[in-house]
């Protein structure tokens, strides 16, 4: 198995417009030749110019249970690669216990995870697998709404896997059951219509990237909480995110006062982040007013809250804020919807099958990111339930330099998805009297 995740750690299939898109048919086709592999019908396929994507099919008698698993192949750029604890993101690394390389956690151990359960369960399973891995899931899933709909036939399914989350940590295993939406939001703040020199005409004139940082300064409180009004709160966290423990899995710098409570500013509620901005760089600098600036914000939007009426949100607090009467002009981004999972049997199974496989008692868990497909699965698949489950921890840095898999953590969500794909169907049974299940006094069997 951890072959298998080097293997496809070594192609790059970086799914950004930037970088060579031919990884991403090499990555695809690995993908397949793996699900060929534990006896699923795999093809790799590419739809109206989407990036490649595989979908693959056993199936089971009619009547039987089906199950769909979905991961991603497609991985984020490295980044600077001298930031990387490694001389080559894209060659895998072992080093105390972990695995370090672009996509050893983000998704391609996703995509492992699931040929791994596989090859558990052998040709023992009586229940239709089938499985997409998609192939632009880091780019926003463009293609995602058609794609499904063209091939719901191929895709349809009582029970669809989510692969793609992260554990509450490292020994304690989660299903994720609320997601935060996102809005997007292009802001230019114009002061004149060409640059000054700072000199003859700085007091009077303030420039650009000024108001803009004072802009950008009405979005929160002094606490740091978003300060816009209309913007929601879900609910209440379940678990403490301690705060020793967020220090060290982010890195925050010493004496930073963090927002609390941790988990329910991080899951519940709105968080507005500057993600881009075009200003003159520090090298090129020069004693000039710059007449204009522009920013790229990314709001996270709470689950239940509509990402256009939050975007709508925004937008009006920007437009309302507009420093000294500067010229405020906001353009929609992309929007994606929030999550929120519903009560169903098979969410009880996934937790049983993750205390099997750990050991320890199961949570749930809000994640801050964003994951807007899982909507699609819902619109076109609705009497489908959806499970969203983990396989990073919150060491895997995911997205970032020196991301890595927890091997042993990986290790037990194998085993675990094999005792759900087990119990969905119907055949898993406990020998209570054996130890033979890592970390449990149960052992599973296929009758």
């Amino acid at each position: 198995m951890v072959d298998d995740l080097k293997n496809l750690v070594r192609i790059p299939s970086v799914s950004a417009a930037a970088f060579d898109q031919s990884t991403l048919k090499e990555s695809a086709g690995a993908v397949a030749s793996l699900l060929q592999s534990v006896g699923l019908d795999a093809r790799v396929v590419s739809d109206g110019g989407s990036r490649p994507a595989v979908i693959a099919e056993r199936r089971a008698v009619a009547g039987s249970p089906s199950v769909l698993l979905y991961a991603h192949h497609d991985v984020q750029p490295p980044g600077d690669p001298s930031l990387w604890h490694q001389d080559d993101p894209f060659e895998p690394l072992e080093r105390d216990g972990r695995l370090f390389g672009r996509g050893t956690a983000d998704d391609k151990a996703g995509v492992v995870a699931h040929v791994g359960a596989l090859r558990i369960l052998s040709d023992e399973l009586p229940a239709t697998v089938r499985c997409f891995i998609e192939g632009e899931e880091e780019v926003g899933s463009p293609s995602f709404s058609p794609f499904l709909e063209a091939h719901a036939a191929d895709l349809a399914a009582d029970t669809i896997v989510v692969l793609d989350s992260s554990n509450w940590k490292v020994g304690v295993p989660s299903v994720t059951t609320t997601l935060r939406g996102l809005a997007e939001a292009r802001v230019t703040v114009r002061v004149a219509d060409h640059a000054l020199h700072s000199g003859m005409f700085g007091g009077p004139l303030l420039d650009a990237p000024t108001l803009m940082a004072r802009l950008i300064a009405t979005l929160h409180d002094s606490r740091g909480a978003v300060a816009v009004q209309g913007l929601t709160h879900a609910g209440t966290a379940e678990v403490d995110y301690l705060e020793a423990d967020f220090r060290a899995d982010s890195g925050v710098v010493d004496g930073y006062q963090v927002l609390t409570p941790i988990a329910q500013h991080l899951w519940n509620a709105p968080a507005i982040s500057v993600i881009g901005m075009d200003v003159t760089s520090v090298d090129r600098r020069s004693n000039t007013i710059a007449p204009v600036c522009t920013a790229y914000l990314s709001l996270r939007v709470p689950p239940g809250q509509d990402p256009r009426a939050a975007y709508a949100f925004l937008r009006d607090h920007l437009e309302a804020h507009a420093p000294l009467g500067a010229e405020v002009t906001v353009v929609q981004g992309e929007l994606g919807p929030s999550y929120q999972a519903k009560a169903g049997a098979a969410r009880l199974e996934a937790h049983a099958a993750l205390q099997d496989a750990w050991g320890t008692q199961s949570t749930e868990i809000g994640v801050g990111g964003s994951i807007p497909f899982i909507a699609d699965f819902e619109r076109v698949f609705p009497a489908a339930e959806v499970l969203v489950m983990g396989i990073e921890d919150p060491d895997s840095r995911a997205h970032s330099q020196d991301e890595s898999m927890h091997l042993d953590e990986l290790r037990r969500a194998v085993l675990a998805e094999a005792i759900l794909l087990a119990r969905l169907a119907g055949v898993y049974e406990v020998d209570s009297s054996s130890d033979s299940v890592p970390g449990s006094s149960a052992s599973s069997s296929l009758g």
